[in-house]
């Protein structure tokens, strides 16, 4: 459960809603936990596995589902892997159903958190929940400089911040006056 309990729209249901099958219990938490604890240790395997199986992609996280049924592995690579055979490797030595999934540079800088140029925790990581487009006409709206390593995230991307303040530069550019332009205020 993500959100407190709220009403929802029928248009923004996707498919038939899972039953709650009942309260977790102790049992349950304690599972859960053992399968966390695991987690780090099957990363380092799958990014080792990758490496024999001369995979270009990296392997960013690896979890189990609450139950250990399934593991999910997250991982981005520039195009479309063949992976079959590191799922089948993966599949013994973990002796659970391997789902492989594959996630966008920003994705990975989410999941593997960090500190923004600004100094703060990435918005990523902290609030963000999803990526608007973002694109160097809002740079330039900004007056900011072209260069690519000033307005990049740590993803490598241009930076989300970029499109928070881009409404209020195009509303501002249509009220003031030219860079350069003499004003005529009521003091002078």
């Amino acid at each position: 459960v993500t959100w407190s309990p709220r009403a929802i729209g029928e248009s923004l249901l996707a498919g038939d809603l899972k039953p709650v099958v009942r309260r977790a219990t102790a049992t349950d938490l304690l599972e859960r936990d053992r399968f966390r604890r695991k987690e780090e240790d099957v990363l380092a395997q799958c990014r080792a596995r990758a490496r024999e199986h001369r995979l270009p992609m990296t392997v960013v996280s690896a979890e189990y589902s609450y139950d250990g049924a399934r593991l999910v592995v997250s991982f981005t690579a520039e195009g479309r892997i063949d992976f079959r055979d590191l799922v089948r490797d993966l599949a013994r030595t973990f002796n659970t159903r391997i789902e492989m999934k594959q996630i966008g540079v920003r994705d990975q800088a989410k999941v593997l958190d960090g500190v923004g140029k600004c100094g703060r925790q990435l918005c990523c990581s902290a609030w963000l929940r999803e990526f608007n487009p973002v694109t160097i006409k809002m740079a330039k709206q900004q007056n900011l400089p072209l260069n690519p390593p000033e307005i990049s995230g740590v993803c490598g991307r241009l930076l989300c911040c970029l499109a928070y303040e881009a409404d209020v530069y195009a509303a501002a550019r249509t009220h003031l006056p030219p860079v350069g332009a003499a004003a005529l205020t009521p003091h002078g």
